[in-house]
């Protein structure tokens, strides 16, 4: 993830949130290349996401974000002090029988799980670093890839460090 920023903040769960946070990265002309939102305890949920900026670029994109009023907290994550995960749903074509005890080997070799086998496909989930999906792409890439879902990364600092809600 080189050049690569996580920036995770907690947010106040209600409508038009997530909007106005993109539109203030628009605004800004930042592309926000990975995205996950989920809930972290009662009316208040988690972002993550990556961009590319860097020094007082990135400084003043976390400035803004934690003026927004629905913003609880904000902070650049040190990517050396952080777990960062990827989910990947992807459905291989698996129509000629090597093709599927291929697919299988790569989806063992990567610990993923296999979710359903269809005759002519096979669904996997991997997860991991996102280094680690794109490279099982690689590999599996001669099988024949019909479709693939990615969430975006998700992150936790290591240690005691966290991300929480101002008492």
């Amino acid at each position: 993830m080189a050049n690569q920023n996580i920036i995770a903040f907690l947010v106040e769960d209600k409508p038009g949130v997530l909007f106005n946070i993109s539109n203030m990265f628009r605004r800004r002309g930042f592309n926000i290349n990975s995205i996950s939102v989920g809930g972290a305890e009662d009316h208040v949920s988690r972002i993550t996401i990556t961009i590319e900026a860097e020094g007082r670029a990135l400084n003043q994109v976390v400035e803004q974000l934690d003026k927004m009023v629905d913003v609880i907290e904000v902070k650049r994550l040190d990517q050396l002090r952080t777990v960062v995960r990827e989910l990947m749903l992807v459905k291989l074509r698996t129509v000629d029988p090597m093709a599927r005890e291929e697919a299988l080997i790569h989806i063992n070799s990567y610990h993923g799980l296999i979710l359903d086998i269809e005759p002519e496909s096979v669904i996997a989930e991997v997860t991991g670093e996102p280094e680690k999906l794109d490279n099982f792409l690689e590999q599996v890439k001669s099988i024949g890839v019909e479709e693939m879902s990615r969430t975006g990364i998700t992150a936790l600092e290591r240690g005691r460090l966290k991300l929480k809600r101002s008492e």
